[in-house]
This record gives C-alpha cells, structure tokens and sequence, in this order.
C-alpha cells in the first residue's frame, strides 16, 4: 500500500506492480491529471494557488525573511508536486550522496544511486554519455525553446569567469547552460505520465483519487493499513505486507504524528495515543530559498511577447500546432552552478535564469521588458520544523522554515545576489540591461546589511521542501538506510523527506530515484 502518488509514490506503484505478484493499492488525495494546464509546461502559472491541484500549504511566519509568512506549493493530483513543478531536471551533485553514505547510510552513494537515475530516464538529447538513461520511462530532454537573452547571460557568465558546462547532470555540476527537462515533445512528463500511464491496465494495481489518509493503523509496533477519508467516506484499507508512506516532506510526517509516532511533546497535547517515540519526525526540515535580481533589457522577453490577446493568440496556435514556443517553456531556462569562492570543491550556488519577471506568478508577469537571474544557496545550514496544529487529519501541520538562521546561510545569499549582479556587468550582455528594477540602484553593490535586507523582503521558496524523515543511524533519524521507519515494522517513507541532506538542485529527479530504489528493496524484502 502506497500513500501518496507523487514523483517517487508513482515509480514505486509501477515497480511493484509489474511482476503481477504483489497488488498494490495506491491512494492519492487528490484528483486525477486532467486538467489540461497540468500537461501544458507553462501550466504551473494556472496550477499553482489552484485548489484542485495545489495542497496550498502557507509557512509560518518567518524571523529570517523579517516575519513575512510565504505560501508554500506542493502537488495535490496525481503526479503530486511533478505535476505542477517548473519541469526541471537536476540530479544533484556527486558528493550529496557520497556523504549521505558516509553519515551512516550504505548503499546511498552516488555510484549506487546513479544506476536508479539511468534506470529511470529516456534521455532524448543527441549524444548520450555513461552517465545518461535511455529506455526509462521517464522522459528527458534539452529545453526546446532558446531565448537571446538566456544567451547573452552564459556568455556573460563565461566572460566573467564561469565555465560552460553541456550536462550538469554528470555528477559535475559546476559551469553554466540550459536546463534539462522532464519534457516529451512540448508536453510535461511527470510522474503519473511517466509511470502510471502505462501501469493502469494492471490487474494487481488499484489506483484511488480523492483519498486522504488520515493515520496509519497499528497492532502494537506493525503498521496493518490506513484509515482514509476516500471521496467523502471513512474507509479502512488492510496492507498484506507494507505501508509505504510516499507524501512528501509535508504529508509523511504529519501522517506519522497522526499516527502517534513521532516527538511525544508535540503529539501528546493533541490527544493522540503515542505508539512510539521518533523525536526526528518533522525535524530536519531544509528548502531551498531563492533571492530574485530582476533586470529591465531592451531584447525581447515574455513580459512583452504575452502583452496583449492577438500575441497570446499566436503564442497559443504556435503550441497547438507545433508544440513550441513560449508555451512548450519550462519554469527556467538557463542555469548555472557556481563557487561564491574560488576554494570550494563544489558550488555552492545556484541560478535560474528567466526571461521574464513577475512580483508574483499569479499576477503575471511585469508590464516592461526584463528577465530574472533567481539566485539560491545550494546546501543551507538552517534546518526548520513541522509541528502539529491538531489532531484532525484536515489542518495543515504548522511550517517553520527557519531561513537565514545562520552566518554562512545569510553571506550566501549577499554573495549569490553579487555573483548575479556582477555577470550582468559583462558583454554580451551589458550591452541590453537597461536597468537593474530589482535589488535596484538604492542597494549598492557592497552594501551587506541592505543586500541581505532586501532578500529578507522579498525571498521566497523555490519549493524544495526535504528531510522531515531523516534517513540515518542516529538518534534524530526516521528510517533506517532501507527507509524502514525506526521500530516499526511494516512502515516505510519513501519521497524527498529521507533525506538527510538536501540534494544540490531541484529535487523532482532525486524523489524519482527514492522511488526507483527503494522499489528494489521492498520486492527483495518480499521474496
């Protein structure tokens, strides 16, 4: 039994559904993918703040964006958060899982790990490296849409330093260049497309929507299956074998402390029955925060190209036809993965370069011609928490994120907002900034008080959200390295709360992989 159908619950109901052995139930809270802006790539902007296909989560207020309370998106569809992500493909750098393993979790390294990332694509580039998949399910491709403005910004990344870098997705992340997408000719591929689609004609495989669990069902230390409210019904579901909870950094805990496993001082308040004591459980909480430089360009952008109906028109003809154009575009198109110093063995940065700008998605983008150049810190130092609002299934846990709760994390951040104001100052790109409209010309360059600021003002969630399970043999760790809750037999967390670290770069990939592996583990528990 599978809780939540998302990057890495679809690709663990595929794997364990396709020897016809094993049945598999998987419940989803939210409703099927049909929404056609979820199949669209620049359909985030319509899925996002949408109540059919966002869990609309809101952090708490935070002390390190200066008490600003941000909203916090995660999927609520089949596909879960893949379904309405920017479609980027990232896998992370080579050391994340090295040391992953090194704190006590064999078999997480990344010459172990690297095989389930090849297992899981169909990488349509032209050339195909040792390290690329083809075959996978899930389809990978180099961006469609090529814009000048991306252009100008690697070159003037390379004239300022940087190094070019034709696949981050190496293991060696470090340069700059195009995104890589989970994109099939001009189409979306999540999860649910990826690894659902082609499994819902299994007889061993039951797929229930609109199904939110509400705890896990225990006798004694075994999980037996879950109580859930299934369209409007209170229904209990028997596992046979295991329950694997797959609901993300947000829902995994939260079910656990619903379940009375979990850090008794936040879940005895609530008149939850404890069943075992995991003082980690919602601890460890780590997301990637972006700062937002946004300059004005006289080159064509989004901003203009989206201005009025007749270009939308053309915009939306050039899709139906085609497949391209501004509508086949992903959430970013350049990146880049820099040191803010020269010492550092990896980078510690990360960029998103958009051509277009916007205060906030919802409002659409800016009246005047700009781009974005989204700067974020790879690997944060702060850690936040979940806790509890109730004991009812329906309220969302309370989200503390914790940002820039650190030395290292706040001269990050100045410095990543530097790196990007100081590529805009080199050609080819100069040449077409026709005004820095964000931090703007009232923070100066060297002013580390007002940088640092402006990002507390203004920053937001690049929605990375990990680490609320933590993997790892210490006191805090959840799961053990076969993602085996700690004391609890039958009960398993598999999606992007393992981590124990988070992974250096978008996380859709990494949760995909979780899925891919751990799939390996339960059928060779089962046999």
């Amino acid at each position: 039994m599978i809780v939540g159908a998302g990057s890495a619950g679809c690709a663990i109901a595929n794997r364990l559904s396709a020897n016809g052995k094993h049945t598999v139930c998987l419940l989803e809270a939210g409703g099927r993918d049909t929404n056609p802006w979820i199949h669209i790539p620049v359909g985030y902007f319509k899925t996002m703040g949408n109540p059919g296909t966002d869990w609309r989560y809101q952090a708490a207020s935070d002390p390190g964006l200066n008490g600003r309370s941000i909203p916090w998106p995660r999927g609520r569809v089949l596909g879960g958060s893949s379904s309405i992500n920017g479609l980027l493909y990232v896998r992370g750098q080579a050391q994340d899982y090295d040391q992953w393993a090194q704190m006590g979790n064999p078999g997480w390294d990344w010459d172990t790990v690297l095989p389930y990332f090849k297992r899981a694509e169909n990488w349509q580039g032209d050339e195909v490296g040792e390290e690329r998949g083809t075959g996978g399910p899930l389809q990978v491709s180099p961006t469609r849409l090529k814009r000048d403005v991306v252009d100008k910004w690697i070159d003037a990344a390379v004239a300022a330093g940087y190094k070019k870098n034709p696949d981050y997705n190496d293991g060696n992340q470090e340069g700059v260049g195009y995104f890589q997408l989970t994109m099939d000719r001009g189409r979306r591929c999540s999860s649910a497309v990826a690894y659902l689609k082609p499994a819902r004609g299994r007889a061993n495989l039951e797929i229930l929507t609109h199904a939110q669990t509400k705890r896990v069902i225990m006798d004694g230390k075994r999980a037996v299956g879950i109580e859930a409210d299934v369209k409007g019904a209170h229904t209990e579901i028997k596992a046979r074998r295991e329950v694997i909870l797959s609901a993300g950094a947000i829902g995994s805990p939260q079910i656990l402390m619903l379940s009375g496993i979990g850090d008794a001082d936040g879940i005895k308040p609530h008149g939850i029955d404890m069943v075992h004591e995991l003082k980690g459980v919602g601890r460890n909480l780590q997301d990637h925060l972006q700062a937002r430089p946004v300059f004005k360009t006289d080159l064509s952008t989004i901003n203009v190209e989206v201005s009025n109906f007749f270009k939308q028109g053309l915009i939306a003809l050039e899709y139906a036809l085609k497949r391209s154009g501004p509508m086949a575009m992903a959430a970013s198109l350049g990146t880049g993965f820099l040191k803010t110093e020269p010492h550092m063995e990896v980078p510690d940065i990360q960029f998103h370069i958009q051509p277009f700008s916007a205060s906030h998605p919802a409002e659409g983008p800016h009246k005047f011609s700009a781009f974005t150049a989204s700067v974020l810190q790879l690997r944060p130092e702060s850690a936040g928490h979940l806790e509890l609002k109730s004991s009812k299934w329906q309220d969302h846990p309370a989200i503390h994120p914790n940002y820039l709760a650190t030395e290292t994390d706040q001269r990050t951040i100045v410095k990543g907002i530097q790196v990007a104001r100081r590529i805009a100052e080199f050609s080819p790109l100069k040449e077409h900034i026709l005004e820095e409209f964000a931090p703007g010309r009232d923070v100066a360059f060297d002013d580390y008080d007002g940088t640092l600021d402006w990002a507390r003002n203004t920053a937001v969630t690049i929605y990375h959200p990990t680490g609320t399970c933590k993997m790892g043999p210490d006191d805090m760790a959840v799961v053990d390295e076969r993602l085996r809750v700690r004391g609890i037999d039958g009960l398993r967390v598999a999606d992007c709360s393992i981590m124990p670290l988070i992974v250096s770069g978008n996380t859709n990939a990494p949760a995909i992989m979780i899925g891919e592996k751990v799939s390996d583990m339960i059928l060779e528990d089962a046999a």
